[in-house]
């Protein structure tokens, strides 16, 4: 997460700059009814629940973000319109997943073009780098999406689960929040299904995360589903959508 930003600088300068007060409108409903989202992302809300999922992050108005593993944008579309003209997104694509998806960057790239989208920058290097001291202490959140458990997969060093939460633990602010949303595998199973499966034990993300530094800080069931047996593949095409997901709020000690 080396390169996580280069604009951050010219980001915080607007800030500072005086221009009119942050709108005091729901900021979350919003960006949700933001008529430029694309029709793609709207058809993914009713198994996303866009609006308890961004009130569980605490993401707000001129928050700097990281949407790590940005996929096709869904978040981080979402968030730079909750963080406004003096926030900041950063749409993360680990190196690592332009091995199996080429156009991986040139997709979070192309977000920021589209139109009142310029407050999210495209970045990717080996989600194993760390930022630069520069760069410590300076988001609010950074936000992982059905994808932590990849980080235990074959494409990534064996040290990358452990080094990608120590950049995550540099790169925010005292009292931010890593967030977490993934698959749930059966308690007691660990890592063993990362691959196969795609799901992973709850308890084990939860510790390995602590080991970080970070304080465990809330969970939300918004997303769980107590009828999936732990025992098919997320794309299973009668589950996909509709897995049991954990969310879990960590935060970076104020002291």
């Amino acid at each position: 997460m080396r390169r996580i930003t280069n604009t951050f600088a010219a980001f915080t300068a607007l800030a500072l700059v005086a221009a009119p007060a942050l709108a005091q409108a729901d900021p979350v409903s919003a960006a949700i009814a933001d008529p430029t989202r694309p029709q793609a992302d709207r058809d993914k809300d009713a198994a996303r629940n866009p609006a308890a999922m961004l009130a569980f992050a605490q993401i707000k108005p001129g928050d700097h973000a990281v949407d790590a593993w940005t996929g096709s944008g869904y978040w981080a579309r979402l968030f730079g319109k909750v963080v406004g003209d003096q926030g900041h997104v950063i749409a993360y694509v680990p190196a690592e997943v332009t091995k199996f998806r080429a156009n991986a960057v040139d997709v979070a790239k192309a977000i920021g073009t589209e139109p009142g989208r310029a407050n999210i920058e495209a970045a990717s290097d080996p989600a194993a780098d760390q930022p630069p001291a520069q760069m410590h202490g300076t988001y609010d959140v950074v936000w992982i999406f059905e994808n932590y458990h990849d980080l235990h997969n074959a494409m990534f060093p064996a040290n990358t689960p452990a080094d990608f939460n120590r950049g995550v633990f540099a790169l925010l602010k005292p009292g931010g929040v890593y967030v977490v949303v993934d698959h749930a595998d059966a308690p007691g199973t660990g890592f063993a299904h990362t691959g196969d499966l795609h799901r992973v034990d709850p308890a084990a993300v939860r510790k390995e995360i602590e080991a970080a530094g970070f304080v465990f800080d809330g969970q939300s069931d918004v997303l769980a589903n107590p009828a999936d047996p732990h025992t098919a593949n997320v794309f299973d095409a009668a589950l996909r959508g509709h897995t049991d997901r954990f969310a879990y709020r960590f935060r970076k000690p104020k002291g």
